[in-house]
């Protein structure tokens, strides 16, 4: 299968005359995007890497680029050094679809209440065992089951016009849980279940308790924090001012 990881690792291993394999902030679904991923990697090759972002976009193919390279420290890895994860959600809140946004945007016909979304959004702030928003439960080096404990510090929701940007931010997040999290509280939204039922969910701490896993597609990695105060954050070009026609 096609991975965004294995086309950067054929474009550098051309690069570098070498092979290389990268180490990524995070892992993505299939259909969900990235903005701010950010990856780490090791090469004895001797390379001007001023020059390694202009170098590498020229081995890209259209659908996958990278906005900016540095050099760090050999003990440096993009996903253990990462202190914050951001991740955006997009809702196409209307009746009709949109050509240009099946791709990157979920859409969902039926109205949805953005108080009743954010009444529900705020249960889930703190932290909590997030067990029954997971879709594979974690293990650690040694194979035994590992925490699902996480700080969830942001969970805001804002309208955009038809569109609806939903923003998380945790220390990590668990297989799917963006998804789950998501697919959840739409389901708030459309007032097939109470805001409060989302802590209920919480304390019994199993999958089933949880809504429907929201679609690959309106998901996007847009940003990973570091302990220097790096952040990676861009926004996704789906959600930049609202337009008044998406067509």
């Amino acid at each position: 299968m096609r991975t965004v990881a294995g086309v950067l690792e054929e474009a550098l291993s051309r690069l570098f005359g070498e092979p290389i394999k990268v180490t990524g902030a995070g892992r993505t679904d299939s259909g969900v995007h990235a903005t701010g991923q950010v990856v780490s990697l090791a090469t004895t090759a001797s390379f001007a890497f001023e020059r390694l972002t202009l170098a590498l976009n020229a081995l890209l193919p259209d659908d996958c680029s990278i906005r900016e390279s540095c050099a760090v420290d050999a003990g440096f890895s993009a996903r253990f050094g990462a202190r914050a994860r951001t991740y955006i959600y997009a809702i196409l809140n209307r009746p009709q679809p949109s050509a240009l946004l099946c791709r990157y945007a979920w859409h969902v016909p039926h109205p949805l209440n953005p108080s009743a979304l954010r009444a529900a959004a705020e249960q889930v702030l703190g932290e909590h065992d997030f067990r029954a928003f997971c879709g594979s439960l974690p293990v650690n080096s040694a194979g035994e089951p590992a925490s699902t404990v996480r700080t969830l510090s942001r969970f805001d929701i804002e309208q955009r016009g038809s569109l609806l940007r939903l923003e998380l931010v945790a220390d990590g997040f668990l297989h799917r849980m963006v998804r789950m999290l998501v697919g959840t509280v739409t389901e708030v939204g459309r007032e097939r279940r109470r805001p409060a039922e989302i802590s209920a969910i919480l304390a019994r701490a199993e999958r089933a308790a949880a809504g429907p896993v929201a679609p690959g597609a309106g998901l996007y990695l847009a940003g990973v924090r570091y302990a220097d105060g790096y952040d990676s954050f861009a926004e996704p070009p789906a959600l930049g001012p609202p337009t008044p026609n998406l067509d």
